[in-house]
């Protein structure tokens, strides 16, 4: 074999390898990348899921109905839930009736459209009010001492949490927004941001922030900005929501 044809084999061998060594690489960053995606949303390959739906409050309509806008917002989950290998498991507002930690739970829509997440808010952040008009002052989302009102021109909110679970279960994910826009608004940016919230609160961490859509008659779910964390705030039980004695 001469020198030159020995050195054009080598080359090739030593090609091989680099390519094989970047490729397991890069397998093993996509991997680690999704083991923290499937950490932080309690999503592990296999496991389930429920995605719990609220219910369209548009005048004579369905109880089993849902707007266009959280349709939406639940195939964004649902291919959220698809990456991580695990299946979903759609669930009205009123019909759950289980307890917390064994599954995953995302759960979207106002306490007036969605009877779990009232009491996701009751139990979990007692600090915070979402009102619909019927029980207060109209599409104000109130945490202590702020106040997120819907400007109809300008802008809405949006509350997006992440509560744990008792003895280390699943975690819940809230997302309470004033219009069926801020819903999916809310669902977008959790699936954009979750490496940044995971690398805030940690993987397996508490928070509740307020989310403002600019303009979503003109840019729809898109342009969302942080207006607010309101963890703190949240998670206090006040005078008014401690219980007697």
């Amino acid at each position: 074999m001469t020198d030159s044809l020995l050195n054009v084999l080598l080359g090739l061998v030593a090609s091989a390898i680099s390519a094989a060594l970047g490729w397991l690489a890069q397998n093993l960053r996509r991997r680690r990348r999704l083991e923290r995606v499937r950490s932080f949303f309690g999503l592990p390959a296999g496991g389930e899921c429920l995605i719990v739906v609220n219910r369209s409050v548009g005048v004579g309509a369905h109880a089993r109905t849902v707007t266009r806008r959280d349709a939406y917002a639940l195939m964004e989950l649902a291919a959220l839930v698809k990456e991580c290998g695990a299946q979903t498991e759609l669930v009205a507002h009123d019909a759950v009736h289980r307890g917390l930690g064994a599954k995953t739970e995302f759960c979207f829509g106002g306490p007036s459209s969605n009877e779990r997440m009232a009491a996701h808010l009751a139990w979990g952040l007692p600090g915070v009010t979402v009102t619909s008009g019927s029980d207060g002052p109209a599409n104000v989302i109130m945490a202590g001492d702020r106040s997120f009102t819907v400007d109809w021109d300008n802008e809405v909110f949006a509350l997006l949490a992440r509560l744990p679970t008792p003895e280390g279960g699943r975690p819940v994910f809230l997302i309470s927004g004033q219009t069926g826009v801020a819903n999916h608004a809310g669902v977008r940016y959790l699936v954009a941001n979750h490496r940044r919230l995971a690398r805030r609160y940690g993987e397996d961490g508490t928070f509740a922030v307020v989310l403002r859509v600019v303009n979503p008659e003109a840019y729809g779910p898109d342009v969302v900005e942080l207006a607010a964390d309101v963890t703190a705030r949240a998670r206090e039980r006040t005078a008014s929501t401690a219980p007697a004695g």
